[in-house]
């Protein structure tokens, strides 16, 4: 397991822009694909997008397609979110997570490291 550290969660107007940051310490970074998840209030949590061992490769929920945008840094063993064109319903808490190996699919279950999670909340 990797320890992961998300940021950048915040309140903000529908319309607006967050980046999610999600730090992941250690040399072996480039070994796990990456992933985010989010969970609103009352609902299952659920897959939003991940990205591949070397970043060259992402996959999106459909919902979220043209607005949210994954990516990493594995220099600075670093994955990011940026969410634009908010909507009150992608209020959530956001989740970073990681899977050691090259799946970075929507199953949930099969990542094996998870952040605490950072508050998203947008306003309408």
């Amino acid at each position: 397991q990797v320890q992961l550290v998300e940021s950048g969660g915040g309140l903000v107007q529908a319309g607006g822009s967050l980046r999610l940051s999600c730090a992941a310490p250690g040399r072996i970074f480039g070994t796990y694909a990456m992933a985010w998840f989010r969970q609103a209030p009352g609902k299952e949590r659920e897959f939003v997008a991940a990205i591949s061992l070397s970043g060259g490769g992402t996959f999106y929920e459909d919902s979220v397609k043209g607005r949210f945008t994954i990516s990493r840094d594995n220099a600075k063993n670093m994955v990011y979110l940026q969410i634009d064109s908010l909507k009150p319903e992608d209020t959530a808490v956001y989740y970073c997570a990681a899977r050691k190996g090259t799946y970075y699919g929507a199953s949930g279950p099969l990542y094996d490291s998870w952040g605490q999670g950072t508050q998203v909340t947008v306003s309408s």
